[in-house]
């Protein structure tokens, strides 16, 4: 039994008979009749109750026949439904992208490029999934989410990507703060400071933890939350220092950014699982970012 011989017996009801719905159908009459007696044989019933048959009268279902009919509307009627949803994922008039991303990234990066990418795309629905570094990754790995915004050191085989930004990695001091006056810091000067930083989960810990460890160096850290606007308030009432992707504090004017020395660089790429081949909606929104870096 397949679509064709469903079609083929839904268009014989309709139609009445085997030459009305031979027409409809644009085969021969014998051809209908054969589809038709071989749908039977593989079922191993009678369909239409030829006893009946008249030139003058519709053809006549037996039992088997009227309950095959109704499974067959539904099933065509499914079958139409599901080519239409697929086209009009294809046609991107229809979908939706799941993406998950860092703290920073999602309040700094991405809503100006997500608004973009909506307009141009009105009828793709986004989704975001803001949180730590650790947890996109792990949403990513259990397809939560069908795109991730990682780290370079996150990026493993099963892993497919593209480089989407490199950030400085910069020191964030208040404008009154004893770094203030250095053109750029060590991390050495860096970690002899009360440090505000995230919780554990956000690569943003990691990194600064990771720094100090290769130095053999302490992290005071006098302060942790995930809200960065938190992170700013304090480091502006120079409570704290932290480190942080330079978007987040280039356009304040209460504190100030300062390289370290040497300048430290974070490579951030926009990653897929390769076993797990992406949507036309999930392909168009890395396109557009991989367009409007």
């Amino acid at each position: 039994m397949d679509i064709k011989q469903l079609n083929h017996l839904t268009t014989l009801v309709d139609a009445g008979s085997f030459t009305k719905a031979a027409t409809k159908l644009h085969i021969a009459q014998p051809a209908l009749s054969q589809s038709i007696k071989r749908l039977e044989l593989s079922l191993g019933v009678t369909l239409i109750d030829r006893h009946y048959q008249s030139r003058n009268k519709p053809i006549t279902l037996t039992a088997e026949g009227h309950a095959l009919h109704t499974h067959a509307v539904l099933i065509l009627k499914q079958v139409q439904q599901a080519e239409a949803h697929i086209k009009s994922m294809a046609n991107l008039t229809r979908g939706e992208v799941r993406v998950a991303v860092s703290g920073m990234l999602g309040s700094f990066y991405l809503p100006s490029r997500l608004m973009a990418f909506r307009h141009q795309h009105p009828s793709l629905k986004l989704s975001l999934f803001e949180g730590g570094t650790r947890h996109a990754l792990t949403m990513l790995q259990n397809e939560d989410v069908d795109i991730a915004i990682v780290t370079s050191d996150d990026l493993t085989e099963e892993f497919a990507s593209h480089l989407l930004l490199r950030e400085e990695m910069v020191v964030a001091v208040g404008q009154n703060h004893p770094l203030a006056k250095e053109t750029n810091i060590t991390l050495t000067q860096f970690f002899d400071h009360e440090l505000v930083m995230f919780q554990p989960g956000y690569f943003h810990r990691e990194w600064i933890l990771n720094q100090a460890q290769r130095l053999n160096l302490n992290a005071n850290i006098a302060f942790e939350t995930n809200l960065i606007n938190l992170i700013k308030q304090v480091i502006a009432q120079e409570f704290a220092i932290s480190s942080v992707l330079n978007m987040v504090i280039e356009n304040e004017t209460n504190i100030l950014a300062k390289p370290f020395h040497p300048p430290m660089f974070l490579d951030l790429h926009i990653a897929w699982k390769k076993q797990r081949p992406i949507s036309q909606a999930d392909r168009a929104f890395v396109n557009f970012l991989m367009d409007n870096r």
